[in-house]
Parts: structure tokens; C-alpha cells; sequence
């Protein structure tokens, strides 16, 4: 084998590599926690109040236990502008008249001894990034912890199989239970510390996948 083809198989190999493995559904850290074991309160016999029967009358169904579900509403848009432009110019010269030695000027084989050099140079570079995003949909999730100081640790995902291919969006976060709804909702943009992923896998999602070449020529690697 030519020593060029080996050099271009070693670089397809290494970048082949480099592609991440596509998510796949029912992640364990995703996966819906049961909720707690019920302690039942011993019966008090002889008294007014029960507390084995008793109701919360102030309860309104919102999450608060662990196991609990509600419903994220994603309300996420974002928008970002960058530019920038270099403009640099270089100039530079040198001149070394003929000497005089004694009142004579100096030559070699009969032609004066001088030099002179200029040397001019240019760097121009404008660059621009516009970027806009947005997702908005609903996601129903799990109470995962419920912390010391009341806040909520929430985790869901959420697949659609299509016709060729799965979607999926997986949430987490934290929130606080004041931030819920009485309708069991609460928006994403409450969420502390989120993590929203909405991505795919199959011929639509790789349609929309530069591969491992383009991303090569793409690259800082290339030199052109």
C-alpha cells in the first residue's frame, strides 16, 4: 500500500473515532424514581383527633414529595450577535548610503557600495455571528430530591419515534415548590442549574450532520 493511501486511511480511522455515540432512551439517570415507602401512623384510640385519618385541607396536588410528576413548560429563546475585525499594516525600510573612505567613495568592481531594503505588509480579517434559538413545548417529569431547604430536583425525558428516526428531550433542574402553579406546572425558565437537551437520531437527524470529512475541512486542522 502506497505510503499516501496508508497516511489517508490512519486519518479517516482517527476522526471515525472521534464520532460520539448517539443517546439512546431509557437512560437510568433519566428513569422515574418510585416514590417513598408510606409510614402509616399508629392509630390513637380514645381521642378526638386521628391523626391515621387525617386530610391536609390546605393541599392543592402540586409536587412536593419524591416521585412526584409535573409538567415543564419550555419557553427557552435565545439570541446572540458577535463581530469582529483586525486590520493590521506593517512597514518597515532600510538605506545604507555609499561610504567615503578618506573623501573617496567606496566601490566594489566599479559599482558604489549601497543597500536599501522596504518591506510592507497587511492583515485585514472581518468576521460575524449571528445565532437565534428557541423551544417551546410541555414535558411531564419526576421529583427526584427534595433538599433540606424545600427546592426540588426534577428529571424527565421524553422520546417520539417517527417515521425515520426518535426524538427526544430530556429536562433537569432544580426549582423551588413556591414556583409551581396550582395547575402542576411551572415554566423552564425557572429552573435553576438546567440542563435541556433536544436533539434526534436516524436519516433526519443526519441529514443535518456534517461528516467526518467536512468536518475535517472545517477545522483548525486545515491549513487553508
Amino acid at each position: 500500500m502506497k505510503p499516501r493511501c496508508l497516511s489517508v486511511l490512519m486519518l479517516a480511522l482517527l476522526l471515525g473515532g472521534c464520532v460520539s455515540k448517539p443517546p439512546e432512551p431509557d437512560n437510568p439517570y433519566f428513569a422515574p424514581v418510585p416514590p417513598q415507602a408510606y409510614q402509616p401512623v399508629a392509630p390513637v384510640n380514645g381521642s378526638i383527633y386521628n391523626a391515621a385519618t387525617s386530610m391536609n385541607l390546605y393541599g392543592d396536588g402540586r409536587a412536593s414529595r419524591v416521585g412526584d410528576i409535573l409538567t415543564i413548560v419550555l419557553s427557552e429563546r435565545t439570541q446572540s450577535s458577535k463581530s469582529a475585525e483586525t486590520d493590521i499594516d506593517k512597514s518597515s525600510g532600510f538605506d545604507l548610503p555609499q561610504p567615503n573612505i578618506f573623501g573617496n567613495a567606496l566601490s566594489a568592481f566599479g559599482n558604489p557600495v549601497s543597500a536599501s531594503f522596504d518591506s510592507d505588509s497587511e492583515f485585514a480579517s472581518e468576521g460575524t455571528s449571528d445565532m437565534s434559538n428557541s423551544l417551546s413545548g410541555n414535558i411531564t417529569v419526576t421529583v427526584h430530591e427534595v433538599r433540606p431547604n424545600g427546592t426540588l430536583l426534577v428529571r424527565g425525558e421524553k422520546w417520539l419515534t417517527l417515521n425515520q428516526g426518535d426524538e427526544y428531550i430530556r429536562v433537569s433542574g432544580i426549582l423551588r415548590e413556591r414556583d409551581i402553579g396550582p395547575d402542576n406546572t411551572v415554566a423552564s425558565t425557572k429552573l435553576a442549574d438546567a440542563r435541556i437537551s433536544y436533539s434526534g437520531t436516524g436519516a433526519v437527524h443526519n441529514s443535518n450532520v456534517t461528516g467526518w470529512l467536512g468536518k475535517f475541512f472545517l477545522s483548525p486542522l486545515w491549513l487553508f
